[in-house]
């Protein structure tokens, strides 16, 4: 499977049918991006199931999402059965062993994996709307919210932190708008909606707390393996949205926390994109940019990511040009639109000289792939008919027992299967609001006293119920109605600098490219 720093995927064969030579993937160029596509049953699970293998032998961490269940085998040792004796002896694979892998389980709901969670500030208000499919006017709207939680010191962890914050936006929409734009309280409404949309779908299971640590991804065990990290992703395909945002999220995340590493000798961790169309589909032109940015600056982190997906034409062009290594397994042209998606495919290859590229695409049998890797100084190989080696580990689903042993012996065992719920944004707003509405106490003297400043403190628009409280020795004002309410000079004094480091503690809070918090 490994051999002098390369991955062994398959055997390529002559125009006779006879074997030509072994193709490899170089480690070197393993974070240079890849594409796997195929029809429906050609083999593409099993293909990704063969480089994850590989790269895990490597000493590469890998991750990848599993959305029919069958990527689970990862993790047991594989059987001998009859067709992938046959297929080792085609391919001249002796000897042909079989072993098991180090797998961590992962699941947003936290039923067949470890929980995996993170916080709406990490989110980020793009991303955020992008799942909420929000429109520009909301989008906006998230963004003030975004800014708002910034400079006042809230904490945004879960669904219930924002829909607070939307509240407190809606009731204040008019003091709101005069400092950062127009916030309509429509816009509100329809952001509110869309967060109980997303909790009925499961989203509230996403947001919280512990975050997933992106350390925790990038294990590599005491023999020197690499840890296969395996997303059960069977229910999350209901909701496509949240899977393409999940996984979207989590490549920001590499982005914005891996340091710079140049060209490695191999990768630092295989992110594998499975039904990559999902993440394209719908997606406004701005996302579609972003995530053409982060593809094409992700490869200096050290990280390879590999979108699989059934036809070539689901990836934008400007995306699918930073793919350097090709797995293109069999493709069906029955409609315009499939034949135009096989010239494609056809023509990104190199060609080969002894068989036409576009009419092999229809023609390849399940578990038969044309195969183009990049070679010395980055160059494509040309093209060739290979046979994709058979995993050494089990192919198909695990039983419920040997996934729960599993999760009992993973590293992160207990680490991230009890949620956390410290004091946030919810909890703060609703104890000011409970404070606003509690009765005035009844005043102590009926006029100020000499040298007491009536004025408010000048700055910037704050939150309001936000302010410190009075001196001892001072007492409140009863407050007119309206909720406007004066202040001493040394409540001035106080709130000014508690603005001061509010507006700190905003500059710090730098997001990313995605729109996603800098840890």
């Amino acid at each position: 499977m490994l051999q002098d720093g390369k991955i062994y995927i398959g055997t390529s064969r002559k125009p006779d049918d006879t074997n030509n030579k072994g193709e490899y993937l170089d480690l070197r160029y393993g974070n240079r991006h890849g594409l796997v596509t195929g029809a429906t049953g050609t083999g593409k699970t099993v293909t990704l199931q063969v480089l994850a293998e590989g790269f895990s032998d490597a000493g590469v961490p890998v991750f990848c999402a599993d959305v029919k269940g069958d990527l689970s085998g990862i993790s047991q040792m594989g059987e001998a059965k009859d067709f992938l004796a046959k297929r080792a002896e085609q391919i001249g694979l002796d000897p042909y062993g079989f072993e098991e892998f180090p797998v961590i389980f992962w699941d947003l709901y936290g039923e067949k994996g470890h929980r995996v969670r993170t916080t709406i500030a990490e989110m980020g208000p793009l991303l955020l709307a992008r799942l909420m499919n929000a429109s520009e006017a909301q989008e906006g709207v998230l963004n003030i919210a975004f800014k708002l939680a910034d400079q006042g010191g809230l904490a945004l962890l879960d669904l219930k932190d924002l829909q607070a914050l939307l509240n407190y936006m809606a009731e204040n929409a008019q003091e709101i708008s005069a400092q950062y734009g127009l916030v309509s309280k429509a816009s509100v409404g329809s952001l509110q909606r869309a967060l109980l949309v997303l909790e009925q779908q499961g989203a509230a299971h996403f947001f919280g707390e512990p975050a997933l640590k992106i350390s925790d991804m990038m294990r590599v065990t005491n023999d020197g393996r690499g840890a296969i990290s395996v997303l059960a992703a069977d229910k999350l395909m209901m909701n496509p949205r949240l899977y393409a945002t999940f996984l979207l999220w989590l490549l920001s995340e590499l982005f914005e926390e891996l340091p710079e590493v140049g060209d490695p000798e191999k990768p630092r961790l295989v992110f594998f994109f499975d039904e990559a169309h999902l993440l394209f589909n719908d997606a406004p032109p701005v996302l579609i940019q972003r995530v053409e940015q982060v593809v094409r600056l992700i490869r200096s982190k050290g990280v390879g990511v590999y979108f699989v997906t059934q036809n070539p034409m689901d990836v934008p062009e400007t995306v699918l040009a930073q793919l350097g290594n090709r797995v293109q397994h069999a493709l069906r042209a029955y409609t315009p639109r499939e034949q135009r998606a096989v010239k494609t495919a056809a023509e990104t290859f190199r060609p080969n000289p002894t068989f036409d590229c576009a009419t092999a695409i229809t023609a390849l049998g399940t578990g038969e792939a044309l195969v183009s890797m990049l070679e010395e100084k980055g160059v494509p190989s040309m093209v060739e008919r290979t046979l994709i080696r058979p995993p050494s580990s089990r192919l198909g689903p695990i039983t419920d027992q040997e996934r729960q042993k599993v999760m009992q012996m993973s590293p992160v065992a207990n680490q991230y299967d009890v949620d956390e719920d410290r004091e946030s944004a919810y909890e703060i707003l609703m104890a000011r609001a409970a404070k606003t509405a509690q009765p005035e106490p009844a005043p102590q003297q009926s006029a100020p006293q000499p040298g007491q400043d009536n004025g408010t403190a000048g700055g910037r628009w704050t939150l309001p119920g936000f302010g410190d409280k009075p001196a001892d020795d001072e007492r409140e004002q009863p407050r007119p109605r309206s909720g406007y309410q004066r202040e001493t000079v040394v409540e001035a004094a106080m709130k000014s600098v508690a603005r001061s480091v509010a507006s700190s503690v905003g500059r710090a809070l730098v997001r990313g490219i995605l729109g996603s918090l800098k840890r």
